[in-house]
C-alpha cells in the first residue's frame, strides 16, 4: 500500500448500475432493535427492489468506488460504493463529486457568501478553497454509501 500526501485527491472508480435486471429481495416490513430486544411483533415479509429504493434517476446515476480516507467522519471509507446523482443540485452543506483542475474528489460542499470551499470529514485534511483561478465542476450529489462491515 502507497502512502498518499495529506492534500492528494483520492482516486475513484466509475461505474454505471445495470437496472435492466430485477433486484427484489425479501424485506422485513418490522424494525430491528439496535438497543435492548424488543417482543416479537407480527410482520409482513415484502419484496424490496435495490434500485427503486436507491436509484431514483436511472439514467444521470453512476456509481463510484472511494480511494481514501478524506471522508472517513461522513461515515465514507477507503473502498466504499457511492452512488452519485447527477441530477441533483448541490445545495450547501450535500457530500459532492467534484472535478478540481482535472481531478475527481469526493468533499462536502460549504457555501460562505460568493465563496465556495470543499470540506473534507478528517481533521486530517484541510478544507479546499475553490477560486477563480482553479478549474472546477460538481459531477453530481452523493446520495449513499455502501459499506462493508
Amino acid at each position: 500500500m502507497t502512502k498518499k500526501s495529506r492534500n492528494q485527491a483520492p482516486k475513484l472508480e466509475f461505474f454505471v448500475p445495470d437496472i435492466t435486471g430485477d433486484c427484489k429481495l425479501p424485506f422485513y416490513v418490522s424494525t430491528i432493535s439496535a438497543g435492548f430486544p424488543s417482543p416479537a411483533e407480527d410482520f409482513m415479509e415484502k419484496k424490496l427492489d435495490l434500485n427503486e429504493y436507491l436509484i431514483k434517476q436511472p439514467a444521470a446515476t453512476f456509481f463510484v468506488k472511494v480511494s481514501g480516507y478524506s471522508m472517513k467522519d461522513a461515515g465514507i471509507w477507503d473502498g466504499d460504493i457511492l452512488i452519485v446523482d447527477r441530477s441533483l443540485e448541490a445545495v450547501d452543506g450535500k457530500i459532492i463529486i467534484g472535478v478540481v483542475n482535472g481531478e475527481f474528489t469526493v468533499k462536502r460542499i460549504i457555501k460562505k457568501g460568493k465563496k465556495v470551499f470543499l470540506q473534507p470529514e478528517n481533521e486530517s485534511f484541510k478544507p479546499l478553497e475553490i477560486t477563480e483561478e482553479m478549474e472546477f465542476m460538481i459531477w453530481g450529489v452523493v446520495t449513499y454509501a455502501i459499506h462493508k462491515i
